[in-house]
């Protein structure tokens, strides 16, 4: 994992696993890397993979199971598009709004941009 010195690292991690749902790889009830595994795997603090995972729990996006470790909680999927998409609207698309302003586009340019980017999906 490369972190990047713009972002804390226990959020970057955080972010990371957020991708891993997302994108189907890790699943409801999987269970995920022990804190020591996990830092000694990407080499950071045991503290910083700890205050991640402290905050997907209290987020509701992992379970703990004392004694066992942590899990996917079976609601993280859908509390992490809620997640997703509000920070979506409230910080990346407002900018994006500004420059469709500031560059005059309009509704046929942004439906050729996005058939390309469907396009792009489908080949996938």
């Amino acid at each position: 994992m490369d972190f990047s010195e713009h972002k804390n690292i226990f959020l970057q991690i955080r972010d990371w696993m957020v991708d891993q749902i997302l994108t189907g790889k890790l699943q409801p009830g999987d269970k995920i890397p022990s804190v020591r595994e996990l830092a000694s795997d990407i080499e950071v603090n045991r503290n910083t993979v700890m205050r991640s995972y402290a905050l997907m729990e209290e987020e509701g996006i992992l379970e703990n199971k004392r004694g066992i470790g942590f899990f996917i909680s079976p609601e993280a999927r859908s509390t992490l598009l809620g997640i997703q998409r509000k920070e979506f609207f409230k910080e990346t698309l407002p900018p994006i709004i500004h420059q469709i302003q500031v560059l005059n586009l309009n509704s046929e340019d942004l439906k050729s941009l996005l058939a390309v980017i469907h396009s792009n999906d489908t080949k996938k």
